[in-house]
């Protein structure tokens, strides 16, 4: 086929019936009568003894149908997602006590939405307070209120590096700083919702289910195994999905307790979160505490590193407390040859909401310490961020590369987006800028962060199953074990149809996201999708064009080695123009014959992909009143080969908008008692687009080997990149002053009170501390199993 559309911009074939109010959201749907509604008592306390829970008032409301609690469904406890500690499996409905403010203690069935959330009010539920552990570090200190009596503490995992090995013992400078990386919020335009239709007596399926989830195939999974069902008879259907970023992998409490519902009345039940519901229900991210501490020699050559880091779980050992121990851990070298790396890791229960997955998912947690570090370490040296960066970074030819830790990266140019983001920013002119408006005692600061990034995709399994078939009337069909919701993988998979058997865009159709059609599948996460469903499906085109030339070939009497896809889309033979044969006509050829012009495959390719890049962010800080503006964001990313760079472009905006965010305004917050204080939108400051920069976004292309298309991740690049680099930028407008550090979110106040305490006598405060004795109590890596967490 003359020409390729792989590397060319295509719209978006999925928008217009977004656009047009037709998606197809769970709680739009059109499922019928006698359609039930389910509501939640949640708890006011963050730590307390149930004593007693009256259902009276509310089982005699109108319109209500059932009041349940734990003793009337009996939902065994679960994880949501990834098991951290067997032993804190949470109870959908809360058993014996509560554990964060959020925990569900009954729920309600009625006729109509209004109904159940009005008979929430009349359940009446004591409970007899405890003390609540909410700081990460407090909560892992001798005599912390325990979440679980049985553990005897609050870790909930843990392991370290063998301490007769020093990272730090070949170093001629050491610099050390504690770090936070603050807990956020999802915040999807969709929280939760599902519906649950039970089957009838003879239908293929006992249960179908809508549900707002990235990975409805694992759902279904985990649904079966949890209600003891045989999978097959379970349907998952996951419809037009309002954002992800991490937060709808899994099955959460509200998700079993709607199944439940279901089964024991026998009626179809459904459940929308509330934006009040999603901000204390939904699992958060990040959340960690970081100690590190990176040695040198005093040319800027690294010569080791040691990590400390506690990770919150939150309640019930949420899985994302441990993605320091997986994704973070196994990014911690980052794109630096550090010969020597010491990593510590314990997780630490709280009485907060669960902490989960948030875009990047331990990758940007792991660039943030780094980024910041060399920082630090340029300061001390007096040298030049850039060339302390540039002397560190790993060189092509050294890859494949086995960092300290065994993560095997597959390809890289480091130093090439490092050149070309100091180039797009006009870095010197901006360094010259900054110079003047110093010397000229200007209290608007200028700052420039740059942050060199590298990250790991498709890390959590490396298959996917993938099929297209051509129609009689020479339409296609691709179908794939990918789940998108707002990526544009209609149109990615289209266009690599497209692009093996010439048939146009909008003549092909996409499936995805019904375990009733599609056999098997990863969801979307963890920035897999094009690399391994679009592989899948580009290898399967492939293998429907090697069966098209057979046909071909037999009905022109040629050589299917001659047979070849023309300008016009059909199949020609080479150097014959006017002999060809249709799709159509090949299909319904194919059909005749009992051997429909189809095929579906399962690819594996063999490992993960490692995308990186360079940002360069530039702010100013107002030094009267610590307000920082975001001036300027430039980055660029190198996901490997570009399908469609319109699409890159749109995953690197989002994610610099929400590395951005958290970089300077998100935050996630708890009172002493651990009552939310960000409950809403209107505490929790999300920014809108009048508050973010400019973006001047690009890419270099460095294709990986493990796929045919050479494609890696770039759903979450940017924000992995983009977070540090504007910390960065805070920090450096305010270096003039003697700053070090400033810890995110990067607020007014914040930045205010560092400059207060720089001009103060003594300077600025010491970024370092001594990290909790805990650390010296966990297993060593490899020699033990106990406590050390799960897969991450």
């Amino acid at each position: 086929m003359p020409g390729s559309l792989i590397g060319t911009e295509v719209r978006r074939v999925e928008d217009p019936e977004l656009m047009r109010g037709e998606g197809t959201y769970v709680d739009n749907l059109a499922l019928g009568a006698g359609l039930l509604h389910l509501a939640f008592v949640r708890s006011p306390l963050a730590h307390g003894t149930i004593t007693g829970i009256d259902t009276s008032a509310a089982e005699a409301a109108p319109g209500v149908v059932a009041v349940y609690t734990a003793d009337d469904l009996r939902i065994p406890a679960h994880h949501s997602f990834v098991a951290v500690n067997e032993a804190c499996a949470r109870p959908p409905l809360a058993t014996g006590k509560v554990r964060f403010v959020g925990d569900i203690v009954a729920a309600i069935v009625a006729g109509s939405k209004t109904a159940a959330v009005d008979a929430v009010e009349l359940v009446e539920v004591d409970y007899d307070p405890l003390p609540a552990a909410i700081d990460p570090e407090e909560a892992l200190s001798e005599g912390a209120p325990a979440q679980f009596e049985e553990l005897g503490g609050n870790l909930a995992a843990g392991v370290r590096s063998d301490p007769g090995d020093d990272p730090l013992a070949d170093a001629e400078v050491v610099v050390r700083a504690r770090m936070e990386n603050q807990r956020i919020a999802v915040v999807p335009m969709e929280g939760n919702a599902i519906a649950v239709l039970p089957g009838e007596p003879g239908d293929e399926h006992e249960l179908t289910v809508y549900v707002s989830t990235q990975m409805p195939h694992a759902w279904r999974g985990l649904a079966a195994t949890l209600f003891g069902m045989d999978e097959q008879r379970i349907r998952v259907v996951a419809p037009h999905v309002g954002g992800g970023f991490g937060g709808k992998a899994g099955i959460v409490a509200e998700h079993s307790i709607a199944v439940a519902a279901a089964r024991a009345l026998h009626r179809p039940v459904k459940w929308s979160e509330t934006r009040s519901e999603n901000m204390v229900g939904m699992p958060h991210g990040r959340a960690m505490v970081q100690y590190a501490e990176l040695g040198l020699r005093r040319d800027g050559e690294i010569t080791g590193l040691r990590i400390r880091v506690v990770g919150d779980a939150g309640a019930y050992a949420g899985f994302g407390g441990a993605l320091a121990m997986g994704p973070s851990y196994a990014m911690s070298q980052g794109v630096y040859r550090i010969p020597k790396l010491g990593y510590d890791v314990a997780v630490a229960l709280t009485n907060t909401t669960p902490v989960g997955a948030f875009r990047g998912a331990g990758r940007p947690e792991a660039a943030a310490l780094l980024e910041r570090m060399m920082d630090l370490a340029a300061s001390e040296l007096g040298a030049d961020p850039v060339e302390l960066r540039r002397r560190n970074l790993l060189r092509p030819d050294e890859f494949p590369y086995e960092t300290a830790v065994g993560t095997t990266y597959d390809s890289g140019d480091y130093e090439s987006t490092l050149d070309a983001a100091l180039r797009l920013a006009d870095y010197q002119g901006l360094r010259a800028e900054q110079t003047r408006r110093r010397e000229s005692g200007s209290r608007t600061a200028l700052g420039i962060g740059l942050a060199c990034y590298v990250e790991i995709t498709a890390g959590g399994g490396a298959q996917e199953w993938g099929s297209v078939t051509v129609h009689e009337d020479g339409t296609a069909t691709a179908s794939v074990g990918t789940s998108g919701h707002g990526q544009g993988h209609a149109t990615s998979f289209a266009m690599l149809v497209s692009d093996q058997l010439g048939i146009p865009i909008e003549s092909i159709k996409f499936i995805q996201s019904d375990t009733a059609v599609v056999p098997r599948g990863g969801g979307t996460g963890g920035s897999r999708s094009l690399q391994l469903g679009g592989s899948a499906v580009y290898a399967a085109a492939g293998k429907v064009l090697e069966q098209a030339r057979e046909l071909a070939a037999e009905l022109m009497e040629a050589s299917a080695d001659d047979i070849q896809v023309s300008e016009d889309g059909q199949l020609g033979v080479a150097g014959v123009p006017n002999q060809t044969v249709s799709w159509a006509r090949l299909a319904s050829f194919a059909s005749s014959r009992g051997e429909p012009l189809s095929a579906a495959l399962d690819l594996d390719q063999g490992g993960a992909t490692f995308p990186f890049g360079s940002h360069v962010a530039v702010v100013e800080v107002d030094l009267d009143t610590g307000y920082v503006t975001p001036l300027r964001h430039f980055a660029v990313d190198d996901c490997g080969r570009v399908l469609n760079p319109l699409i890159v472009r749109g995953q690197q905006h989002g994610g610099i908008a929400q590395g951005v965010a958290q970089a300077l305004w998100e935050h996630v917050r708890f009172d002493a008692e651990g009552n939310p204080t960000t409950g809403t939108l209107a505490d929790y400051t999300m920014p809108t687009a009048v508050d973010l920069p400019p973006y001047d976004v690009s890419s270099t292309e460095t294709p990986t080997p493990r796929n045919a298309l050479g494609a890696k991740g770039i759903g979450e690049a940017a924000t992995v990149g983009a977070t540090p680099a504007v910390q960065n930028a805070v920090v450096d407008a305010l270096s003039q002053l003697g700053v070090r550090h400033v810890d995110m979110p990067c607020t007014p106040e914040r930045v205010w009170r560092a400059i207060q305490a720089a001009s103060a006598p003594g300077g600025a405060p010491d970024p370092w501390r001594e990290p909790p004795r805990i650390f010296t109590t966990l297993p060593i890596r490899g020699q033990t199993e106990e406590l050390e967490t799960a897969d991450i």
